[in-house]
């Protein structure tokens, strides 16, 4: 066989031994605590609003009480999946954020301070628990699975993340028209235990025999630098940096899309169709740019498509927008959104090898965490004190670019990382160069 078969049988090779995991995968980052939130908070603060009295910032806040408690632990769990494995870890935790999730429920009636409190304090639990059921674990997973096809093989996880933006809100809104919001919390709670049970069968990490040699040493160890070593990497912190800048200016706007689509004459049945399509958009990023990642240095891929979303925001102007705009900003922010996801779990992979991936990623992981969680209490304090959402979307523009823009500060992909335990003994197998 030519070099050319080899490699294309080494590709089919990886995804004939992997399907079933990725697979799992895909289900468990679609019901898991990274994107279910996220897809029904905006859902909720009307109902909230009218019940309650509270103002947008006290409905919207439960979003950044759970982000920060799970940014913060996003390390942790990584730490526990690279210790004890992905497949306990994503397990344990889907099933509590299943039960947290439709124990909100419960949240009492009459007393609007009291049920504020303990409407936050069931946030909070879902903070501490679901943060294993994110892509900090599953993706470690998928990245043990492939190397000759990493970049779609995540990208295709992470598609979970699209496939719940075009269904949770359209499950969310009709199930609150019907029932009421408190119901929609338990109805949607059912869907990270169906993913449980897919995941229960087909989950797993490979063994050392089904890994890809690329990510081994000859010894069969896993290759890739410490932590500690990562944090003395100006890599790492270039990394850090861009996602927190693109989070802090994504977060906001994902979050808040349903009411500004209101205020500018959007019925909530079109502006869940417009979440649909911000679905579809994160779908297209998700495949795309891991399809890209694999055949082309991140900084020529990363850039352009990073500052997809500040046309979306530049689109969001204004006090009237039609449908067919509303779409388009929908689909660019979500590609963009997609085509970010996809990027830390690749570049975690690539610059810093995968000996300790949960905690490296974890890491990274925390400033998207921060962002998103930051993100919608900015945009509604903005809108609480301006009436508007245009000061902050013209901040986010510049926000999108320099996000984008730092990434080309990168360099070239490592040729060689040290063994597991080593960080200074050069590896015994070399990785592609970019």
């Amino acid at each position: 066989m030519t070099s050319d078969q080899i490699d294309t049988a080494d590709k089919r090779s990886e995804f004939a031994k992997g399907w079933k995991v990725l697979l799992a995968g895909v289900l468990g980052v679609m019901c898991g605590a990274s994107p279910i939130p996220y897809n029904i908070i905006g859902f909720t603060v009307g109902p909230l609003r009218e019940e309650f009295g509270w103002t947008q910032t006290e409905a919207v806040l439960p979003i950044t009480l759970f982000g920060v408690i799970a940014s913060v632990l996003a390390p942790v769990f990584g730490w526990m999946a690279d210790r004890f494995g992905v497949r306990p870890v994503a397990l344990w935790s889907l099933l509590a954020f299943a039960l947290s999730f439709a124990a909100v429920a419960l949240t009492p009636t009459g007393d609007a301070r009291g049920a504020l409190h303990f409407y936050y304090g069931l946030w909070a639990v879902i903070g501490l628990v679901g943060i294993g059921s994110t892509p900090v674990t599953w993706s470690r997973a998928i990245n043990l699975w492939f190397y000759k096809n990493r970049g779609l093989a995540l990208g295709i996880l992470l598609l979970g993340t699209s496939l719940a933006a075009m269904i949770v809100p359209r499950l969310a809104v009709e199930v609150i028209e019907a029932l009421g919001w408190r119901a929609m919390f338990a109805a949607v709670a059912l869907l990270p235990l169906a993913a449980l049970v897919v995941a229960f069968f087909l989950f797993r990490e490979p063994r050392a025999d089904e890994r890809p040699r690329a990510i081994e040493s000859e010894s069969g160890r896993l290759t890739g630098v410490t932590l500690g070593k990562a944090l003395t990497d100006y890599r790492f912190w270039i990394i850090w940096l861009s996602v927190g800048c693109i989070a802090t200016a994504f977060g906001g706007a994902f979050i808040n899309m349903p009411t500004m689509l209101a205020l500018r004459g959007v019925d909530a049945k079109a502006a869940a169709s417009v979440m649909g399509i911000l679905g579809i958009g994160i779908f297209a990023g998700r495949i795309i740019t891991g399809a890209l990642l694999d055949r082309f240095w991140q900084g020529f891929v990363a850039f352009p498509l990073l500052c997809l979303p500040a046309a979306s925001a530049w689109i969001l102007l204004g006090d009237s927008i039609t449908f067919p705009l509303a779409a388009l900003a929908g689909f660019l922010l979500g590609f963009a959104a997609g085509a970010e996801s996809d990027l830390i779990a690749y570049l975690a992979g690539r610059y810093f090898g995968m000996a300790n991936y949960g905690r490296i990623y974890g890491m990274l992981y925390m400033p998207f965490g921060l962002g998103s969680a930051a993100s919608p209490v900015i945009y509604a304090q903005v809108f609480d004190r301006s009436g508007s959402y245009d000061p902050v979307l013209t901040l986010a523009i510049g926000a999108f670019i320099a996000g984008g823009a730092l990434l080309l500060l990168l360099g070239r992909y490592p040729e060689t990382l040290p063994e597991a335990g080593s960080d200074d003994a050069p590896a015994a197998s070399t990785m592609e160069a970019a």
